[in-house]
């Protein structure tokens, strides 16, 4: 009888319990958005893969191949962060002004000619040049990309035919980390010819991404046209509920920039700085492979709950360091234990924050001046990375406490949080 049942077909309408139609995967997902975002998306994993072909190995081309002394090298690395981070304001107000298709192209051209010059320069104005090219090339780019992604998917979602604007910019995160991978693998192959080989094949791939723009990216009309150039920087600036977001979020980017300087720091100190690369991958698997259902999670419990549990995670994983600090280090491949903590924690926090933030932009914004947004807000975390990343290499130095830099990072996220908690209790950070 049992077994009679057990074969018997359910009928689902008088089964009670409720059918739960398998969730898409990843690829699924990304080819049932139309054209245009498909494009969008795919742009951040192209811009990546080009960035991670050279910017990594740029310190040792300038340093070995054309022998620059260490100050000139971090002049160069100094100038390139600066023309990115520090003018995306611009960019962003030049894609309001002028629309973001010719800004998108611009961008695309210079970051080629930058390559070209990086890979052939041998005197240091030169490399200059080279390094201001490719990163203002970005600075016009991405506010551009970003703020299209956000306008097309948010008009799709507010018409019912799209999915939610979070889960495309969760596909966005998932599409750079696999740039992010594939990026190093590529330019260490080519590197086995020649560092003017994988900037060649670097510039080449932003040649193939700006025809590609040229022919599939609408030439939508610019909603600010012929506004003054200042217009969009004092509607910007008068959004006080955005000018608290971007304070309180501007420090994830401090967050995550610490994989380049205080995770370093923690591996070399228990000597497992060979594990740096397996880290990088770590995340990079995580956010691939998680992204989407984390964020599908952190849409149930709500946009504001999410971003200040992700910065609370992020807290804790400089917590994690600082208390390993203030202990006797474990023997053997336990004494990682702490970075690799801090990395899996720092992703958690980041898968949980940065797609739901990215989607709050726009409506923080009211769906207007979306470049100038998110120009400020990539500009706002610039800053706060020169002015932290400065403060926390000096107190990465032997004679202060070993504890007392990470409980300094710790503090960065939790104030993030705090803030970011109060926009949420008074309802800025509701998603309608």
């Amino acid at each position: 009888m049992l077994r009679s049942l057990l074969r018997r077909p359910v009928d689902p309408e008088s089964d009670p319990r409720p059918v739960t139609p398998p969730t898409p995967g990843r690829w699924a997902r990304f080819t049932a958005l139309p054209p245009v975002m498909q494009l969008l998306v795919s742009t951040q994993l192209a811009f990546n893969v080009g960035f991670y072909m050279v910017l990594p190995y740029l310190a040792t081309h300038l340093a070995e191949d054309l022998g620059l002394a260490a100050a000139a090298v971090g002049l160069v690395l100094g100038l390139r962060t600066f023309s990115q981070q520090g003018l995306f304001v611009v960019g962003g107000a030049l894609t309001d002004r002028y629309g973001a298709k010719p800004v998108v192209l611009t961008g695309c051209a210079l970051r080629v000619i930058g390559f070209i010059l990086l890979g052939a320069a041998g005197t240091l104005p030169a490399v200059i040049a080279g390094a201001l090219l490719t990163g203002f090339a970005a600075a016009l780019f991405s506010p551009a990309v970003e703020s299209s992604l956000a306008r097309e998917a948010g008009e799709r979602e507010r018409a019912g035919r799209g999915p939610a604007r979070t889960e495309v910019f969760a596909l966005f995160a998932i599409a750079g980390q696999v740039g992010t991978v594939t990026g190093p693998l590529v330019g260490t192959a080519l590197l086995l010819v020649d560092f003017g080989v994988a900037c060649l094949v670097a510039a080449a791939g932003f040649v193939l991404v700006g025809l590609a723009h040229w022919r599939w990216l609408p030439r939508r009309a610019a909603e600010h046209a012929g506004e003054p150039a200042l217009a969009g920087w004092r509607e910007v600036l008068g959004n006080r509920a955005f000018l608290a977001f971007a304070a309180g979020y501007s420090g994830w980017l401090l967050c995550y920039n610490q994989l380049y300087l205080a995770l370093p720091a923690e591996l070399e100190r228990v000597d497992g700085t060979a594990a740096l690369g397996f880290l990088f991958v770590l995340m990079s698997v995580l956010v691939i492979t998680l992204q989407l259902r984390v964020t599908g999670w952190s849409r149930r419990i709500g946009s504001g709950r999410s971003v200040v549990l992700g910065f609370c995670l992020m807290a804790s994983s400089f917590a994690v360091v600082a208390l390993a600090r203030l202990l006797p280090d474990p023997p053997g491949w336990w004494a990682l234990a702490p970075a690799v903590l801090m990395v899996l924690l720092l992703t958690a926090g980041e898968m949980l924050a940065v797609p739901v933030a990215q989607d709050l932009v726009p409506r923080l914004a009211g769906e207007r001046r979306l470049g100038a947004h998110f120009g400020v807000l990539a500009s706002f975390g610039g800053l706060v990375v020169l002015v932290g990343s400065t403060g926390v290499g000096a107190l990465l130095d032997p004679a202060v406490p070993a504890a007392v830099p990470f409980l300094v990072l710790a503090a960065v996220p939790l104030a993030g949080a705090a803030v970011l908690r109060t926009l949420a209790r008074r309802g800025a950070l509701a998603v309608s």
